[in-house]
Order: structure tokens, then sequence, then C-alpha cells
């Protein structure tokens, strides 16, 4: 019988989800992001100039959810499309300034949110908490 409340699907997804919720008060309620768009502004943030698929890629998120989600911070200006110089299907995405200061003001508080959760965990249970994340994203990327 599927015991569910130890069934680690389930509870990533549950971990997950209250965490998302946790720090998307703050950008919220702050800038009127939703989770996708918070997500979009901090890949590209970190990694500027990719395109929407390759947000997907790292984000894990639904394509059709990260195409809305673009679509809304272009329309909002707080990204910029601009097409490939090579190949002018391919698109790259850049924050805008307004983009830029919405990243710069929330990355603070996330990793204080971060900081917070992580707070119950002693530096030993830190580490071996991110290497055995590490080992499960491999293991389901196989």
């Amino acid at each position: 019988m599927l015991d569910l409340e130890h069934f680690l699907p389930y509870r990533l997804s549950v971990l997950s989800n209250q965490v998302s919720a946790g720090i998307a008060r703050t950008y919220a309620e702050r800038f009127g992001l939703s989770v996708t768009e918070w997500r979009v502004i901090a890949i590209l943030g970190r990694f500027p100039g990719i395109s929407a698929t390759e947000v997907t890629e790292r984000s894990a998120m639904d394509k059709v959810a990260v195409s809305r989600a673009v679509r809304r911070l272009i329309d909002q200006g707080r990204i910029r499309r601009q097409a490939n110089a090579e190949d002018r299907r391919a698109k790259h995405l850049f924050l805008s300034d307004q983009g830029q200061s919405v990243f710069d003001a929330i990355a603070p508080a996330a990793l204080a949110y971060e900081e917070e959760l992580l707070g119950v965990l002693s530096a030993s249970e830190r580490r071996q908490l991110d290497a055995l994340l590490d080992r499960l994203l491999e293991a389901s990327r196989a």
C-alpha cells in the first residue's frame, strides 16, 4: 500500500510547494509576481541571454507556464527579448533595468528566507542535504 506521508515524490512536492509559498509572499506583495515569473527573473539574473527553452530546462517548469510568464514579464517591461544575430528565429532573454531592480530587491530576501529554513540544520547536515539533493537530482535525470 502506498504510504503517501512517506512517499518521497509526494514529500518533495509538498516541501517545494510550502517553501515556494513562503518566499512567494515577498515577491507577490512587493512586486505582484507569480512564482513562475519570479523563477524566470531569478534564472535570467543568473544566466542572462538564455532562451525561453533554456529557462524551461533549467527550471523544470511547464513550457506553457514559462511562455506565459515570459510574455507577461515582457509586457510589464521587466525582461526584454533580443534576436540572435546569426539565427533571427532564436531569441535571447535579458532582464531590463526594471527587472534587474526587482531581482536585486528580491534576491537578498530569498537568501534570508533560505538561511532561515536551513537554520534548523547544522553545518554538517547542510552539506549532507546538499550532497543528497545532488544525488537525487542526478538519479532523477537518469
